[in-house]
């Protein structure tokens, strides 16, 4: 790894913000409408990391609803987003001990920034509802590049609008807590930190080991003793 940090990059549903309890409440709303079981909330949260259709598509396999077609899908997903960008922020937070990480992290001048593939106008809505949106430095999103994460192309233009060259990844740390996370950050040459604490399905916990991260931290916490067990960051 390195031996100065130059910048800190963060997934966002799952590693930097909780939104679990969002999509608990949009999912439950929409199965009460349908006079459906909503899912255990432990599985709509493993859930979050693979997005709205996979959370959609729990709701209605979880009641027997198996024969939708693509269109009643895309309705349902539909719904499903329009809810959760008019109540973006009802139970959402920074996970706890990651502000104090920010705070810490800006007063030794080091820029914070998320490449995430949640849509751009959902993931300034949730960062301006949380007042991290002046914070934070670089904000990637699905629709600033042409291929997502897991390919590198979103760190590269993080590390452009960082005005970090590419030769100098290794110096940028990205932390996450999906495996395409862990490929992006680590295809970009950037040491990867593995969010354990995050959305992940019960089924992969035991393969962790193989993501190939540089770090695997259980709790925000750990992430937090991690990069700041040394004031000036040059623990690495």
């Amino acid at each position: 790894m390195t031996n100065f940090v130059k910048a800190v990059l963060f997934d966002l549903d799952g590693t930097l913000i909780d939104t679990a309890a969002d999509f608990v409440r949009i999912i439950g709303k929409m199965s009460q409408e349908n006079e459906w079981q909503a899912p255990s909330d432990a599985d709509i949260r493993q859930q979050v990391s693979a997005g709205a259709s996979a959370m959609v598509k729990l709701m209605l396999e979880h009641n027997g609803q198996v024969g939708v077609t693509e269109e009643e899908l895309l309705t349902y997903r539909q719904q499903f987003l329009d809810d959760y960008e008019a109540d973006i922020c009802v139970d959402s937070c920074v996970f706890a001990e990651l502000d104090e990480l920010l705070q810490t992290l800006e007063k030794n001048g080091t820029p914070w920034g998320i490449v995430t593939n949640k849509p751009r106008h959902l993931a300034e809505l949730l960062l301006s509802k949380l007042q991290l949106d002046e914070r934070c430095s670089v904000l990637v999103c699905p629709e600033d590049v042409s291929r997502t994460k897991p390919d590198p192309e979103p760190m590269y233009l993080a590390l452009e609008k960082l005005g970090i060259a590419r030769g100098g990844s290794a110096s940028v740390l990205y932390v996450g807590d999906h495996i395409r996370d862990i490929e992006a950050g680590n295809a970009a040459g950037m040491p990867t930190i593995l969010a354990a604490y995050g959305y992940i399905p019960a089924e992969d916990q035991p393969n962790l080991k193989k993501w190939g991260a540089s770090h695997i931290v259980k709790t925000p916490k750990q992430l937090k003793q991690l990069l700041l067990r040394s004031g000036n960051f040059d623990y690495l």
